[in-house]
């Protein structure tokens, strides 16, 4: 057995809290343990160890270890599966199914053993289920013919489905038997994957006892692509036998996109007996990288196609999802939504309907994170099974095992928010307010200070929000801090969109003068940007004093003004909100890794351009807003305190 190494004693940065109320998690909301590699980290609730990692391993050759799966039995052992990779550490290249075994939950783990060998070829995205009355376990996979160099496999990609089972408790292992004819109609001819991540059994209702598994495809005609599809994989015998269930599929569209493609499917039985499933958004237009539906016949349709999931922040990524008791559920998945990094638990307390923020959640690693698998070990002690690396997240796989505790204690209440007066936000509760947020007094009544660490104003979605590929204007006044340095970076005061090089709309305040961005995105060709710029004068930083700034859309170009003199460049053709994450952002990029430093008031968002008439009626005190088309209006003249208004002092 490979027991845990020691605990290794951490420091916190010299001048740093050690947590700061609302603060954003990619900025350090959470403390994250850190300890040299490969060494074992553990607090309170707490233990990771690197569980697969290729030079801990040697003589194997394995280039390097992805895509890990989780499964624990009836018995109380721990199933812990990985994509062995030769050579190279591509999606095509020899690959062998691998597991390690602990019968101890997870604290100590037997060495490596091979359940299915490639033998040059690929066998990979292991989805094992168990069957809890039995106590079998079953491993769905896939196959396909394997290349010698770090290339993908080439399209249309001739995968087929296998299954193979254990009756002593993941000992040993069947022989592989293909299960094409049941699980892969002649049509899914271009893509096909198993999970990858454990599958479930149900529990209540009339299918009680019944399997099931995730699994994706596409479909091509000829060399074009024709269509994606979503479906479930369910077996009542104990999978003994295969066959398809729910599925939904989304076709191309004439200029070769998809409305959505969801893959990569993660499964939960909600306590009526229907089963909530979670997937990657891969490519399509829809707003948002994750997917959902349910299905509330066992898995034999889907209630409604697929939504997307536009708030709830993640990167292009695999995720898992959790039951860790009927009133709290887990997604765990990086919380980056540019980039796979920062691996993060966020609860649900409505078994999925709605996701906590991200700034709730509960970091597991800084680091560069991706594949991820969950399962419960003892009631309230969960083990979590991630990618994960200093440099990559194909560095290693390493396992977590963390209590309730731990996580922490349940965050239902509102924090506290500022009011958007825009009429499509009657009702709501405004937007967050995240950080070291403060009211200073404005240019006419008051505004909201930001400093530059971790405040932010979050908008929550409202479908009325993405600016897709219509005209708009963005208005604010900003002010630099009086008295203070110049700060370097891009000072984002308004972000909309993505980031990256997602669709985004984007006003910020450089060193010297103001920016306006936007990037978008048409059919399927790349994204372009367009930038208009204004250095007049001695930069915002220079006076102290407010300055009107709007960034509108509209005529086939994209104007700047900034106290009444504009700058305008030409256009870019297409939408500014698709595929990535929703994001309305005051004072912060949506990832993250920038904030700004300054007061901020009267944000407000119109789905038109306005004429220079209109700008010039906004710059006068009190402007009204009675205007149409007024999409936000964020006077950021007050903070309304939340449930954790005592810890933060407002």
């Amino acid at each position: 057995m490979v027991p845990f190494l020691p605990a290794v004693p951490f420091r916190l940065p010299a001048g740093r809290a050690l947590l700061r109320g609302g603060s954003a998690v990619l900025a350090g909301l959470l403390l994250v343990l850190s300890a040299p590699p490969g060494v074992a980290r553990q607090a309170p609730g707490f233990a990771e160890q690197v569980l697969f990692k290729a030079g801990d391993e040697p003589g194997s050759g394995y280039a390097c270890f992805r895509i890990p799966a989780l499964a624990a039995t009836p018995r109380g052992t721990l199933l812990a599966f990985a994509e062995g990779r030769r050579g190279t550490c591509g999606d095509a290249t020899d690959i062998d199914i691998v597991v390690k075994r602990s019968t101890d939950g997870g604290r100590s783990w037997d060495p490596l053993r091979v359940v299915d060998a490639g033998r040059g070829d690929t066998h990979g995205n292991p989805a094992p289920v168990v069957d809890r009355r039995t106590g079998r376990i079953v491993l769905l996979s896939t196959r396909n013919a394997g290349r010698r160099d770090a290339a993908n496999c080439a399209v249309p990609c001739d995968r087929t489905p296998y299954a193979q089972v254990s009756d002593d408790d993941g000992a040993g292992w069947s022989r592989p038997r293909e299960l094409t004819a049941a699980l892969r109609p002649r049509a899914w001819n271009s893509w096909y994957a198993t999970g990858p991540g454990h599958g479930i059994q149900l529990t209540h209702g009339p299918h009680r006892g019944r399997l099931l598994v995730g699994v994706n495809a596409e479909s091509r005609q000829g060399s074009r692509a024709a269509a994606n599809h979503a479906a479930l994989a369910l077996s009542d015998d104990g999978g003994a036998t295969w066959r398809l269930g729910a599925v939904d599929s989304f076709p191309v569209a004439p200029d070769g996109t998809y409305r959505q493609m969801p893959s990569e499917l993660a499964l939960a039985e909600r306590r009526d007996g229907s089963v909530y499933v979670n997937g990657r958004e891969q490519n399509g237009t829809d707003l948002g990288n994750r997917d959902e539906a349910v299905s509330r016949d066992g898995g034999a349709g889907f209630a409604a196609p697929f939504r997307a999931l536009p708030d709830l922040y993640a990167p292009t990524v695999q995720a898992s999802v959790l039951q860790l008791r009927p009133g709290r559920w887990l997604f765990a998945s990086p919380a980056d939504p540019d980039r796979r990094r920062a691996m993060t638990l966020r609860s649900s307390y409505d078994q999925g309907r709605a996701w906590e923020p991200v700034e709730r959640g509960r970091r597991v690693s800084a680091d560069w994170s991706g594949y991820s698998d969950l399962a419960l070990l003892a009631p309230g002690t969960a083990g979590l099974l991630f990618e994960a690396g200093r440099a990559d997240a194909r560095e290693e796989i390493r396992f977590a095992r963390f209590t309730e505790e731990w996580l922490g204690r349940p965050r239902r209440g509102p924090g506290p928010t500022t009011p958007d007066l825009a009429p499509g936000a009657r009702g709501t509760r405004g937007a967050e307010v995240l950080g070291g947020v403060r009211r200073v007094a404005g240019r006419s009544g008051g505004a909201l200070a930001f400093d530059g660490v971790d405040a932010a104003v979050r908008v929550p979605f409202r479908t009325g929000l993405p600016l897709g590929t219509r005209d708009f204007t963005a208005s604010l006044w900003f002010r630099s801090r009086p008295g203070a340095r110049p700060e370097p970076g891009e000072q984002p005061l308004l972000w909309m969109g993505g980031p990256g090089g997602a669709p985004k709309a984007v006003l910020r305040a450089p060193r010297r003068g103001f920016s306006g961005t936007v990037t978008a995105v048409e059919g399927t060709g790349p994204a372009r940007t367009a930038t208009a710029t204004s250095t007049a004068g001695n930069g915002p930083y220079a006076d102290g004093r407010w300055h009107h700034v709007a960034l509108r859309r509209g005529g086939g170009r994209i104007t700047l003004t900034v106290d009444g003199t504009s700058t305008s460049v030409p256009d870019v053709p297409g939408t500014v909100s698709r595929t990535s994450t929703f994001g309305v952002h005051v004072g912060q990029r949506p990832d993250g890794r920038a904030y700004l430093t300054g007061d901020l008031r009267d944000v407000r968002l119109y789905g038109r351009a306005l004429t220079d008439g209109e700008l010039t009626r906004l710059r006068t005190p009190d402007a009204a807003a009675a205007h149409r088309d007024l999409l936000l209006w964020l006077p950021l003249d007050r903070v309304r305190p939340g449930a954790e208004a005592g810890r933060r002092g407002w």
